[in-house]
């Protein structure tokens, strides 16, 4: 075993689809081939969003695909104390503040926000959300895959919320103190969470942890540029035949598949995906249409 240890983190909005399972095997493959662990977390924490039951589907999808974790599953909704407790010593030391600015507001000052409430020293947490003082913007970041991504500047520069007026926790914090917490040491998602990578940078500088490293996979879209994805009704993969969903995954993911490879196991596919690896076969483009899958 090496050290590093990467992981696959779903919400359970909804059983898994053809884009989810690009991010579960390229996760995989890649901890795989470092000779490291691959954990999952059902990242739960916006419960307007979740599918009843979702959570265990998408992990009796992944064992139907072979894809075992290591470690026991992680849920976020068993952890806001953690979350809580970081978003406090914030607020006690200004690095984060209340804010009452409504998304209408925001919008009508050109779509950022613009600081608006950083110097009110509002002190009561009702109807407001809270907010990260963003003082050294990430305008960039390396991507272990594409090189250097650069980062709009009004974007890097923006005070995001870490926890929303609806008292739900915000996505960027929550899953970094869950990658520190569990010790991750590189994230593989697919491209389209390119826009948060800077906002979780800060958070890493601000918590003075080393960040992880990135690699981004290549999005699912279908013919019309739109990601596969449960809110686009993308079909759930099939849980009882996974072998051709998982062959065409993998030539998605730029493998050169062997002619007979459709006769090996699910164990042998898995094994030979790793053994055969390489970031270099991925495609540069950030956006794959889909047009066979079915």
């Amino acid at each position: 075993m090496s050290h590093y240890v990467g992981r696959f983190a779903p919400s359970p909005s909804g059983p898994l689809h053809f884009g989810s399972l690009v991010a579960a095997l390229g996760s995989y493959f890649q901890a795989k081939s470092q000779h490291g662990q691959w954990l999952v977390r059902i990242e739960d924490i916006d419960p307007p969003r979740e599918m009843p039951g979702a959570a265990s589907l998408i992990l009796s999808t992944l064992e139907s695909y072979g894809l075992h974790w290591d470690q026991s599953v992680v849920y976020q909704s068993q952890r806001h104390d953690l979350y809580q407790q970081q978003i406090e010593a914030w607020l006690q030391s200004q690095r984060a503040y209340y804010c009452q600015c409504t998304r209408k507001q925001i919008k009508q000052s050109g779509g950022f926000y613009l600081g608006t409430c950083r110097h009110r020293h509002l002190t009561t947490p009702h109807d407001c959300a809270i907010r990260l003082k963003v003082d050294d913007p990430i305008h960039a970041f390396y991507d272990q895959k594409h090189g250097k991504i650069a980062i709009p500047t009004q974007l890097a520069a923006e005070d995001f919320i870490i926890k929303r007026r609806d008292g739900l926790f915000a996505y960027n914090l929550a899953v970094v103190l869950d990658d520190i917490d569990q010790g991750i040491t590189e994230v593989v998602r697919g491209a389209d969470l390119i826009e948060p990578t800077g906002r979780q940078i800060n958070l890493y500088r601000y918590l003075q942890h080393p960040e992880v490293s990135y690699i981004h996979l290549p999005l699912a879209v279908d013919e019309h540029g739109n990601k596969l994805s449960k809110q686009n009704h993308a079909p759930a993969v099939n849980n009882h035949n996974p072998k051709p969903t998982i062959m065409q995954v993998m030539q998605f993911l730029g493998f050169d598949l062997p002619v007979d490879f459709q006769s090996a196991s699910i164990e042998q596919m898995l094994n030979w995906g790793a053994q055969n690896w390489s970031l270099t076969q991925l495609p540069e483009a950030l956006n794959q249409p889909l047009t066979s899958f079915n």
